[in-house]
């Protein structure tokens, strides 16, 4: 596959519809910027973002754009893995009203979480509330953790986002509150009721033993309806990269890649090309959207 032929894509976008510092509508302008060929959308547990540029998709001009969300789930069936699993979704209808509910819900456990987030700062001697994380946050940003960190950034409390997290926001530290979280099945099953291709994102964040670890989630997960895996990814290592392009075609898995892009929040990862290191190439967005489009014919999925 030529991956230099500069049709790149990026399927792994964020805006300020969750925890982006950029306008769904100025990712348009940055994707033609950066020579993107397409991309999507895909908001933290938000699809308001993806609302808003079908609205306005006559600004994409020669930029094609699918719909996309990030899920963050948790499943009991692992409970060995640290952490969530993510779980993007693409090419769903976004008026689905079932998953509009699911994502509403989660929208609501971060928002009520956020004050808790606070006060445990404030135990920790840090002077800040909610009401300034929100005025220095972008409007209709849907406020979290990533903002909260700003803050305490600007107020000296952390030198950087990521020492936010390490010492005081990450799991297991001192402000860290978990939240409830859709299982994965149940997440799947939203996607795929609203017409779209479930993907596992980011699958080396999962920190997994070996490779044969992987082998068998990626088998396990695959029984539970999932149909894609991210594998160009800027926080994958080369070796990573390979082992899961070839357990993507070991379990006839659509492949996918995105930058995580957040602008402002990680300033180090650019749209499209990650650290550098990135290079999605088109033929994937053309094999997604084959997908799409059966999934299409076939009918949506029911919910049990």
């Amino acid at each position: 596959m030529d991956y230099s032929s500069g049709n790149l894509i990026d399927l792994h976008v964020h805006s300020t519809a969750s925890d982006g510092s950029f306008a769904p509508l100025d990712l348009i302008s940055l994707a033609k910027k950066a020579g993107l060929k397409a991309f999507a959308l895909t908001d933290h547990d938000a699809i308001d973002g993806s609302k808003e540029i079908l609205l306005n998709k006559h600004l994409l001009g020669p930029v094609q754009f699918i719909t996309g969300v990030e899920i963050s789930t948790g499943s009991t069936e692992f409970p060995g893995i640290a952490g969530s699993f993510h779980l993007l979704g693409y090419g769903f209808d976004p008026e689905d009203p079932q998953l509009n509910h699911a994502l509403l819900t989660q929208q609501t456990a971060r928002k009520n979480r956020n004050p808790h987030i606070i006060k445990l700062l404030n135990n920790l001697g840090m002077d800040m509330s909610l009401d300034e994380v929100i005025t220095v946050s972008e409007d209709n940003a849907q406020i979290g953790r990533p903002h909260i960190a700003r803050l305490m950034v600007q107020k000296g409390f952390a030198r950087n986002i990521n020492e936010a997290f390490d010492r005081y926001l990450g799991k297991g530290r001192p402000a860290y509150l978990d939240k409830p979280r859709i299982d994965f099945r149940s997440a799947v099953r939203f996607i795929q009721s609203a017409g779209g291709i479930p993907v596992l994102a980011h699958p080396g964040l999962l920190n997994m033993p070996d490779d044969a670890s992987y082998d068998a989630l990626i088998s396990e997960l695959v029984t539970m309806g999932l149909q894609g895996l991210e594998v160009f990814y800027p926080g994958h290592s080369s070796g990573q990269t390979d082992l899961f392009s070839n357990l993507a075609q070991k379990h006839h898995l659509l492949v996918t890649g995105g930058s995580d892009f957040h602008g402002a929040v990680n300033p180090d990862v650019q749209l499209g090309a990650g650290h550098g290191n990135l290079a999605v190439p088109y033929a994937l967005f053309e094999h997604l959207s084959d997908a799409i489009n059966r999934r299409r014919l076939q009918g949506p999925v029911g919910h049990e």
